[in-house]
């Protein structure tokens, strides 16, 4: 799985990128603009502020901060406007290459609540989604999108938003038919009360109650864990070969913990991956640089994904 680069860049997408060039300087200009004036009528501002500072305090440095950081923004948005833009022109181009469908904007679906629900992703307090590809490969439908996931920490002047998710969920057709959820973890996931005693016989999901399925090779039990509602489909999905390319698809993006539900024909994956595919760029001389890294990036993704979907026992399908 691989895209022709120097084809995309010699036709309508490096025409397309062509083209933007005058809008790329169009919004380097207005975000100048913006800092340049806002400076200056903040100045006289500011500038009464600090000379109130014996009355105002600790205020006049919160006031100060917060103009700043309101400046820049301000000053930032139609620079981000315009990298969204070409992120999404060459998203869309390389996602035609691979035959299926790219959009920047995404509301999750029922895979994501399943991602919730059975632990593939941390509880959070608000969320983001972007970056979603989709539609069929090696004949299965397939859909990633990139989630973030913020949890509310901390107290008084030091609460903050803290990241505890940022990667892909991966969801597919599997490419066999089976009736029974299986849930694939990292080691330790799931122990007892306080982590004495060791791990779980059994867990539940809203009243879903899965057991833990021994598995006969000593390496994936060193690594993952296995729990399903039916022991015997259990095994035959999720084979100890799956280690190596569950493996491969975290290291492929220096990802983190990846983790799979089977239920009931189809597989969702997570993978604590960070921020992909952000190829768009004010600078021009990057362009070829960054389709080449965004298509790279996917292809790598879809391929071990697709790797892990095995049609039959000891053959995948789709492998990079």
């Amino acid at each position: 799985m691989q895209a022709d680069i120097k084809a995309l860049m010699d036709g309508e997408l490096g025409t397309w990128l062509s083209d933007q060039q005058s809008m790329r300087e169009a919004a380097k200009k207005k975000a100048h603009n913006r800092w340049f004036y806002s400076a200056i009528a903040a100045l006289p501002v500011l500038s009464f502020v600090w000379f109130s500072a014996s009355s105002l305090g600790s205020f006049s440095l919160i006031i100060t901060f917060f103009a700043v950081i309101g400046i820049s923004i301000w000053g930032y948005m139609p620079i981000g406007k315009a990298k969204q833009e070409i992120k999404v022109g060459i998203n869309s181009a390389i996602a035609r290459e691979f035959g299926i469908s790219y959009t920047h904007e995404l509301e999750p679906g029922a895979e994501f609540e399943a991602a919730k629900t059975y632990g593939l992703v941390p509880s959070y307090g608000r969320d983001t989604f972007e970056d979603r590809w989709y539609g069929t490969l090696e004949g299965h439908g397939f859909d990633i999108y990139e989630a973030h996931l913020e949890e509310r920490r901390g107290s008084g002047k030091n609460r903050r938003w803290v990241t505890v998710f940022r990667g892909a969920i991966i969801h597919m057709g599997f490419g066999r038919d089976f009736h029974s959820t299986t849930l694939l973890q990292r080691k330790g996931k799931h122990k007892k009360w306080l982590g004495l005693g060791g791990r779980k016989d059994h867990v539940s999901f809203e009243g879903h109650r899965l057991e833990y399925v021994d598995q006969v090779h000593p390496d994936f039990e060193d690594i993952f864990e296995v729990w399903s509602d039916d022991q015997v489909e259990a095994r035959v999905l999720i084979h100890p070969s799956y280690v190596e390319h569950l493996l491969a698809l975290e290291n492929a993006f220096n990802g983190d913990e990846v983790r799979a539900l089977f239920s009931r024909g189809e597989v969702v994956l997570a993978v604590e991956s960070g921020n992909l595919f952000e190829s768009g760029s004010m600078d021009a001389s990057e362009d070829e640089a960054r389709v080449a890294e965004a298509a790279r990036q996917f292809a790598a993704m879809a391929g071990l994904a697709l790797a892990i979907n095995q049609n039959e026992r000891g053959r995948a399908v789709g492998e990079v």
